[in-house]
Parts: C-alpha cells; structure tokens; sequence
C-alpha cells in the first residue's frame, strides 16, 4: 500500500462493522469500567504489548486509531502521543536519562531541547556534546558512556542534511540508539527507520494537523527500543486529548496534498529569491548548492514549505525586521506547518559551529496562498529596503 492510500485508509475505527462513519469516532473517558476483577486484571496485562482501553491518560480508541496510521507510515512497532512536540523530544531524553550517562546531540536540533538540558540534564549528571549540525565529526565524540544520540534533518532554520544510513551505522557498531526529529517531513518526506533510526519524533502541532489549530507530539518507536515508552508517559502524567487526535487525524488525510503544494509555491518562490541582489544565501534543501544536496534527493521524496534566506552585506537586522513588518500575507508566528503563509527574523541557535558574524537571518513558511500573490509582496518589502 502507497503512503497516499495509507494517509486515506488506515486510522479510520472498527472495519469489522457492518456500517460505521467514514471517520472514526471521539472517544472522552478519563475511567474506564470494567465487568470484573479478573477483566480488570487481564486488560492491564494486556495492555503492557497492545493497544488497549485502560485508563484515560493511556489514550482513547481515538487516540489509538492516530498512533496505528503513524505507525503504518513510519514502520514503527508503536507510538505515543503527547500534549507537544517538546514534550515527545523530552520524553526520549528521560526515557535514556540516569547519572553518568552521556548524550549526543546535533547542533540544529530545535532551539528548546537545549532549555531541557541545561536546566535539567546536565544537574542530574548528564553529559552532553552538541556535534556538527550534519553529524559528520560524530564518530569522535561517542565515549563508552554514551546513551543516545539525538538529531534532526533536515535541521532546524538553515535546513543541515545528515546521512542517516552512516549515521545509524556508526551508533549501531557502539550499541547507541538514534532519535530524530524528523517534523520537516512529518511522515511523508522521509522515513527514517528504513533507514536505521530507532525513534522518530513528530510535531504534529505542524504538518500532520495543518490547521495550526492544536499542539500534540508523537514518539513512533521500533520494537527493541520500546522498552519504558509505554511506562513514562502514564507515571509523568503526559496525554494528549482525543479531540486533539481526531482534528491530526483529519488533517493527515490531506497531508500529501498540501506537501506537494506547499512544495510548488516554494519552489517558486526561491526562484524569485535567486534574482533580488538583496539576498546573499538562500537555505533550501532543494536547490543544488544546499549542503548534501545529493543525500537530500537520494532519501526524500521532496521538500516541504520553509525556506531561510540571509540578507547581503549592508543590511542589517533592524532592516530585516523592517522587510518583515512590510509584508502583507506573510505573519509573524514562532510555528509552521499550517496553511498560512509566515516570516519571522531568527538566529540559528548553533554551538558547535560559529554562526555569529552571518545574517541577519529570516525563515520563511510558505503556506496554501496563490504563489504569484506572495512573490507579489515579497518584491514590494525587498523593493522597500532599496528605497
């Protein structure tokens, strides 16, 4: 099965019925009765390898119906889902966290995980190395304490590829598991695990909803890692609504679609960037010129709607801030993945690398909006710095 006919299929409740909705239904419940004792007893076994109703912090029929389409999409053997994509990357870090341990993590990966480890890793014992944003120099800083090693790719605002397969091959040789944030292709772009990842983490906040209507996380997770992920969420309380499932499940129906529309109008748009002087850099994973292009195109299926350009020489912060204040479709807003089109000013947060003498920076989402009609107001705000 395709993953088009996937995204349409599978998630969708009960197929034994002999009738039933098209979609499947919102189950709320926070306690689950049971007929006896002995009931009780065997759903609790049960649960420890199934999806099953429970309690209802440990999710929903609804719930269950989102984790088995992202399974099916990742080839994972389960999935959790939580109140955020922080939360799922949190959760990973925990699931591997003890005193002495070490942790090895890309440098663009997204910007909060760091809040996490300085503020909670690192004062229970935990070391951490940030390596290259492309995990090239990954080999030298694994030590035989080393735990996991988490990364993200593309990476987070300038787009870093990392070749998953040497990657994996490495970790594996020392036993280390790899994490990834694999948001920008939510699923559909790129699946890590055929490539050797072990844990795939999504925001669904993002793409897979669309809507920029809700928060939810996901962690899909093969069978040797699984291990406490059915225990963690439960005993630190993290949940994600069933409501909240049903709209990430509604979205995903339409996920391909929007990809290769997002995709279309961005696509035009860098080529637009390419003609304004005014533009020194243009990162976008799809253009030849991106650093490990030619791993890009080998593994993804394509690129989705963010685009980060850097300003040339003589035009300063306050003038990129100005550009953005200009721009009439595009609004300022710290997520993507939605329908909307946006334009926030950023720094890379990068330590392994030195990126401070380089921007000013702004990333660009390119939401569902008539491409010519964006263009249109990307050259007046370009044209307005000129003036």
């Amino acid at each position: 099965m395709k993953i088009d006919t996937k995204l349409t299929h599978i998630g969708r409740g009960d197929e034994t019925l002999d009738v039933r909705p098209v979609n499947p239904c919102i189950m709320r419940a926070s306690t689950i009765l049971f007929k006896n004792h002995d009931a009780w007893q065997a759903t609790r076994k049960a649960r420890e390898s199934e999806r099953v109703l429970s309690y209802g912090a440990r999710g929903t029929s609804t719930n269950f119906e989102l984790e088995k389409l992202l399974c099916e999409l990742e080839g994972g053997y389960r999935a959790q889902l939580f109140p955020t994509g922080l939360a799922s990357l949190a959760m990973v870090l925990l699931n591997y966290a003890a005193s002495g341990a070490h942790f090895i993590i890309t440098d663009a990966i997204y910007g909060p995980v760091r809040a996490i480890c300085e503020n909670f890793l690192k004062k229970i014992g935990i070391e951490i190395d940030f390596i290259k944003a492309d995990a090239s120099d990954v080999e030298e800083k694994i030590k035989p304490n080393t735990k996991l090693i988490l990364c993200e790719s593309p990476g987070s605002i300038l787009y870093e590829i990392i070749d998953l397969p040497k990657l994996c091959q490495i970790a594996h040789s020392h036993n280390i598991p790899v994490a990834i944030d694999s948001t920008y292709s939510s699923g559909y772009l790129l699946n890590p695990m055929k490539f050797g990842v072990d844990i795939v983490v999504i925001a669904a906040t993002k793409y897979l909803s669309g809507h920029s209507d809700l928060t939810m996380g996901a962690v899909i997770i093969n069978e040797k890692e699984w291990k406490n992920f059915n225990k963690l969420p439960e005993i630190f309380g993290f949940t994600a609504s069933p409501d909240d499932a049903y709209l990430v499940l509604r979205g995903m129906r339409t996920l391909g679609v929007r990809f290769k529309a997002h995709e279309k109008s961005a696509k035009e748009v860098v080529e637009f960037f390419k003609t304004r002087k005014e533009i020194k850099t243009i990162f976008y994973p799809a253009l030849k010129t991106h650093p490990n292009h030619e791993i890009f195109v080998r593994d993804h299926k394509g690129a989705n709607g963010m685009i980060t350009i850097e300003f040339a020489d003589g035009i300063d912060r306050q003038k990129a801030i100005k550009f953005v204040d200009d721009l009439k479709f595009f609004s300022i807003g710290a997520s993507w993945g939605g329908y909307e089109s946006l334009a926030t000013v950023t720094v890379p947060p990068r330590t392994a690398t030195d990126w401070s003498k380089r921007g000013p920076f702004v990333r660009f989402h390119i939401g569902l909006e008539d491409s010519d009609d964006l263009i249109d107001d990307l050259a007046q705000a370009l044209d307005k710095i000129k003036g």
